[in-house]
């Protein structure tokens, strides 16, 4: 019998492209606190493995949890689901 796990995977928006293979995403969400209620706005800044150089700053992306490649990287880029407006 074969075993597959299923990786986690996110959306996210690329940040910054900062090297080689290598972007930054940023997940933003919001968090109710736990005693006064109000939601307060958070965010998930996550290094990601690029093996193409596919993405752009300001795409949207689908990205999973894999391996560690660096000390800074456990991410790699699945798709690009929709390229972001260059400024």
């Amino acid at each position: 019998m074969e075993e597959t796990t299923q990786h986690k995977t996110r959306q996210a928006v690329v940040v910054s492209k900062s090297g080689d293979k290598s972007i930054k995403v940023q997940i933003d969400y919001k968090i109710k606190h736990p005693m006064y209620g109000k939601y307060i706005k958070r965010r998930t800044r996550l290094g990601v493995h690029d093996e193409k150089n596919m993405a752009g700053v300001g795409d949207v992306v689908e990205i999973a949890e894999c391996r560690p490649i660096s000390k800074t990287k456990s991410w790699r880029l699945v798709k690009v689901l929709k390229k972001g407006i260059i400024e």
